[in-house]
């Protein structure tokens, strides 16, 4: 997290010009925010998170494409700013939101609103520090809010022992919704935790499970997937690009244009990986 003085660097991402304009015009009012970025769907969301480091995003939930729930799963638990939804979503899903602490506003936007769910992302900002993870109830949400849409009232606890039955050597069950989908080992190209969830990335999608970092990671082969932070992993096989920065860390590009940096803590494993090529 990066921030000058008090004030919250701030992207906003809508696909609609008038809410872009709408929202604008309502942030700058405020003194705690420094817009640094407009954006017009997902896919500019990500790349403005991961070039400037904002402190907050006002994010559009509805977007084409990309949405802002994809935008939340596809982003490094490390690089994860604070978010705030705005949407016209369901009322029941603020029920969701509410649960874990995620903050929202529904359009049409109402400019107080909006200024209470800044002042709690300001005193967040404000008392945080380096271990703080905003990533984990952003997903937790995301995830009861899919129970919701398709109607299940109860709470997965993990994988049933009959799918952990079905577990072949090469796949991962996957609980998706309503179905279950087999992933190839192989496959997957790097995963995120948030928490008591994974974010699993494989051929650009992105499919959230629930377990624990420590389970998951007993599943993968130990000389293919390495640990680059304390809440990612990484297959060697997708790394095409290695870039060292200061105190030790890199980036490391990835064939499927993702591009994920290692910490400090974790930059052997990288360095022997290079070491070996």
């Amino acid at each position: 997290m990066t921030g000058v003085s008090n004030r919250l660097r701030t992207v906003i991402v809508d696909d609609e010009p008038l809410a872009r304009r709408l929202m604008r015009a309502l942030l700058e009012e405020m003194p705690d925010i420094d817009l640094v970025a407009e954006c017009r769907n997902g896919r500019e969301a990500i790349e403005a998170s991961r070039d400037l480091t904002p402190d907050l995003l006002v994010l559009d939930i509805q977007m084409p494409g990309i949405s802002g729930f994809d935008v939340v799963k596809e982003l490094q638990a490390d690089l994860m700013p604070m978010v705030i939804f705005c949407t016209a979503y369901q009322r029941y899903a603020m029920d969701a939101f509410d649960l874990h602490a995620v903050d929202y506003v529904l359009k049409p936007v109402d400019g107080a609103r909006l200024q209470r769910a800044v002042a709690r992302a300001l005193q967040r900002f404000q008392d945080a520090d380096e271990t703080v993870q905003y990533k984990a109830p952003l997903v937790g949400a995301i995830d009861d809010i899919a129970k919701k849409v398709i109607g299940r009232s109860e709470a997965r606890q993990g994988m049933p022992s009959s799918e952990e039955d079905q577990l072949a050597d090469r796949k991962i069950a996957i609980k998706d919704h309503e179905s279950t989908v087999l992933v190839d080992i192989d496959d997957i190209d790097w995963v995120d935790a948030a928490g008591d969830y994974m974010c699993v990335h494989v051929k650009g999608e992105t499919l959230i499970m629930r377990s624990t970092l420590k389970n998951l990671m007993s599943r993968l082969d130990p000389d293919k997937f390495k640990r680059i932070h304390r809440s990612t992993l990484v297959n060697l096989d997708r790394i095409v690009k290695a870039t060292p920065l200061h105190k030790g860390e890199y980036i490391l590009e990835l064939d499927c244009d993702e591009k994920l940096k290692v910490s400090r803590n974790y930059r052997q494993a990288i360095k022997l990986f290079l070491n070996e090529r």
